[in-house]
C-alpha cells in the first residue's frame, strides 16, 4: 500500500476524522440534544403536577411553571457566555441535572410533608420555596443549547447533508422560498441545535402525558427521567473520551473519569429505585398523601393509613384508613385526586340520598329513565337497580370502573351491579355525550368529584348544567350532592349563580343525617339540591326502596321546593370565562 494511501486511511480511522465528524459525531450530539431537551420539560411537567397535588389550580400552576422555566432557560442561556471547555461543562450539566430533577420533586414533598409544624406565612412560605427547583432545572437547561451549540458549530457539514436523500431539500427550500428568503447553506449549526431541541420538548411533553404519567406516577416518573438524564451523561463521556483520550491532558482526563464515577453512582441508584418502583411509589405516595389529609384535620384529632395508591389516566385514586377522635372507631375512606368520596361511616347514607330520596318522587319507578354522570364505583347503579329502571352511566374513567369492578372494598357495597341487565355505561366524558344524543331522561344523577380543581370547572360550568336542563323530560330533575353554603359560601354562591344562568329557576334542598361518634344523636351530612325548571314533585318516602331510607325517615326532610337565590356580583362559572370561586380551597 502506497504512503498516501495509508495516510488516508488513518485519517478516516482517526477518532477526529471527517467521516465521523460530519456524520456520526453531528447525529450523536444532536440526539443528546434531543434526549436531554425531553427530560427538561419533563422535569417541569412533573413540578407542575406536584405543586397542583398540594396547592390546587392547575391552570395557574402549569402557567406559572412554564412561564419560570422559560425565564430560567433565559438567564441560564446568559450565564453560559461565562462557561469555557464545553464539553466538559456540559458533562457537569447533565450530571448536575440528573440530581437536581428528581432532588426538587423530593423537595416540593417534603415542604408538604409537615403538617404540624406551623409558623406565620406558613403556606405563601412553601409555596414560593416550591417553584425553586423550577428556576434550578431551567437554569441549567438553559446552559445546553449554549455548550451544544459550540459542539456541534466545530464539526464540518450539517446533518441535513448527512441525512442526504431522506431529506426533499428541494421542496422544502422552493416551499420555504415562497414566503422567505432562503440560504444556500445546507443549516446552521444554532438551528440544528434549536430543532433538535424543539422536537426533544415535544417528545417529552407527548411521553409524558400519555406514557410515563398515567402509567407510572409522579414518583417513578422523575426516577426515569433522572436516570435517563444520567445515562446521557455516561454516554456522552464515554463518546468523548474514546474519540479524544490521546488529546486530553492527564489531569483533565482525572477530571472527567472523577464526573463519570459519580454518574455511574447516580445511574446505579436510579436504576436500583426504578427496578423497584411499586415499593418507592407506595413508601413515598403513602407519606405524603397521609400527611396531607391529617392536615385537614385540627392536630392530633385523626390518624391516617394510606394501604393504596393508583394512577389512572384521569386521577390518582387513594384508599386509606382513618381514624377520628370524634368518631366511634376506624374506617376505610377513598379519595380521587384531593376530594373525598365516600367512607364507610356514611357510604350508604349518601347514595340513599343520592338515589332513594329523588326516587321516591316516581309513582311507576320502573318507568324511569335515568343518566348518571359519574358513578365510577357502581354503588350508586345498585340502588338503581333496586326500582329495576334503565340507566345509561357516562363516566370519563375505564380505567377507574375496571379497578372498582373486583376490589373487595368496593365489591361489599356494589354487588356485581356492573352487570345489571339495564345497564349501559359509555366510557367517555359527559359533556361530550350530551352533545351527541337527542335522548331525554326523568332523572340525572351526579355522581361526581367536588370541584377541588381546575380540571373539574367543566362539570360544574354554564354550558354543562345548559345541557343537562336540556336532555330532561317535562317531568325530569337533576339531582347532585353540594358544599355547603355553611361551610365555602363563595363556592355556594358561584353555584347557584351558574345553575340559574344554565336556566334552572327552584331547587330542593336537604341533607342526610348520621350518628358518625355512636351517642345516639344524629349529625348532619351530605347535602343535595334536585334542580328543575318545570314541575317540583316532593319526594314521598314510603315509595323508597333503601334501608337507610326506611330507619331515617322521620329525620330526613322537610321536603320543600325553594326558588333558587342569585348573587349580585357573582358571574357564573363558565368553560370560556371561569370562576375559580367555584373550586373548592382555591387560593
Amino acid at each position: 500500500m502506497s504512503q498516501s494511501a495509508t495516510d488516508s486511511k488513518n485519517q478516516m480511522d482517526s477518532p477526529d476524522s471527517p467521516r465521523r465528524s460530519t456524520v456520526t459525531d453531528r447525529r450523536f450530539k444532536l440526539g443528546l440534544t434531543v434526549v436531554v431537551a425531553f427530560c427538561s420539560i419533563a422535569y417541569e411537567l412533573v413540578y407542575s403536577q406536584f405543586l397542583t397535588v398540594f396547592y390546587g389550580g392547575t391552570v395557574v400552576r402549569y402557567s406559572i411553571t412554564i412561564g419560570l422555566y422559560m425565564f430560567s432557560l433565559g438567564i441560564g442561556a446568559l450565564l453560559s457566555g461565562q462557561l469555557d471547555d464545553p464539553e466538559s461543562n456540559l458533562l457537569r450539566t447533565e450530571v448536575y441535572l440528573s440530581v437536581a430533577g428528581p432532588v426538587g420533586a423530593g423537595f416540593i414533598i417534603a415542604l408538604n410533608s409537615f403538617p404540624n409544624v406551623a409558623f406565620p406565612g406558613k403556606y405563601t412560605v412553601t409555596l414560593v420555596a416550591a417553584h425553586l427547583p423550577i428556576i434550578v432545572v431551567g437554569v441549567l437547561s438553559g446552559f445546553e443549547i449554549p455548550l451544544l451549540d459550540s459542539l456541534v458549530e466545530d464539526r464540518e457539514g450539517s446533518l441535513f447533508s448527512a441525512m442526504g436523500s431522506l431529506y426533499p431539500r428541494r421542496v422544502v427550500r422552493r416551499v420555504m422560498g415562497l414566503f422567505f428568503s432562503v440560504s444556500d447553506s445546507e443549516g446552521r449549526s444554532l438551528s440544528e441545535v434549536l430543532g433538535a431541541d424543539y422536537i426533544g420538548s415535544l417528545l417529552g411533553t407527548v411521553v409524558y402525558a400519555l406514557v410515563l404519567y398515567p402509567r407510572l406516577g409522579l414518583v417513578v416518573t422523575v426516577l426515569v427521567l433522572g436516570l435517563l438524564n444520567a445515562l446521557a451523561a455516561l454516554a456522552f463521556a464515554a463518546w468523548t473520551l474514546t474519540g479524544r483520550s490521546e488529546t486530553l491532558s492527564r489531569p483533565t482526563v482525572g477530571n472527567w473519569r472523577a464526573v463519570l464515577v459519580v454518574g455511574l453512582l447516580v445511574t446505579g441508584t436510579y436504576g436500583g429505585l426504578v427496578a423497584n418502583g411499586d415499593a418507592v411509589d407506595r413508601t413515598v405516595t403513602g407519606a405524603y398523601m397521609g400527611d396531607r389529609i391529617a392536615d385537614e384535620y385540627r392536630p392530633g384529632s385523626v390518624e391516617i393509613d394510606v394501604q393504596s395508591y393508583d394512577t389512572t389516566a384521569y386521577q390518582r385514586v387513594t384508599m386509606y384508613e382513618r381514624r377520628v377522635s370524634t368518631h366511634a372507631g376506624p374506617e376505610q375512606c377513598l379519595r380521587l385526586d384531593s376530594a373525598l368520596q365516600l367512607c364507610d361511616s356514611w357510604v350508604d347514607s349518601y347514595h340513599s340520598g343520592l338515589v332513594d330520596v329523588p326516587m321516591s318522587m316516581y309513582d311507576d319507578q320502573s318507568s324511569v329513565d335515568v343518566l348518571l354522570v359519574g358513578g365510577g364505583d357502581y354503588i350508586a347503579v345498585n340502588h338503581l337497580r333496586d326500582y329495576n329502571v334503565s340507566v345509561d352511566q357516562v363516566d370519563i374513567d375505564g380505567e377507574f370502573l375496571e379497578y372498582t369492578k373486583n376490589r373487595s372494598y368496593f365489591e361489599q357495597f356494589h354487588d356485581d351491579a356492573y352487570e345489571y341487565d339495564r345497564l349501559n355505561t359509555t366510557v367517555g366524558d359527559a359533556y361530550t355525550y350530551l352533545r351527541g344524543t337527542d335522548k331525554e331522561y326523568d332523572l340525572i344523577l351526579l355522581d361526581v368529584p367536588g370541584a377541588r380543581s381546575d380540571d373539574a370547572l367543566p362539570l360544574y360550568s354554564q354550558e354543562f348544567y345548559t345541557l343537562l336542563d336540556q336532555h330532561l323530560t317535562d317531568r325530569g330533575v337533576v339531582v347532585s350532592w353540594v358544599y355547603s353554603e355553611y361551610t365555602y359560601p363563595q363556592h355556594n354562591k358561584a353555584y347557584h349563580n351558574t345553575v340559574a344562568a344554565a336556566g334552572f329557576d327552584r331547587h330542593l334542598p336537604y341533607s342526610v343525617v348520621e350518628d358518625l361518634d355512636g351517642d345516639g344523636e344524629y349529625e348532619r351530612g351530605e347535602q343535595f339540591y334536585v334542580l328543575s325548571d318545570g314541575p317540583t314533585p316532593r319526594p314521598d318516602l314510603e315509595h323508597a326502596r333503601g334501608a337507610y331510607v326506611r330507619n331515617n325517615a322521620d329525620r330526613l326532610g322537610p321536603f320543600e321546593w325553594q326558588r333558587l337565590a342569585t348573587y349580585r356580583g357573582i358571574k357564573p362559572n363558565s368553560v370560556f370565562d371561569p370562576n375559580y370561586d367555584i373550586i373548592v380551597g382555591y387560593t
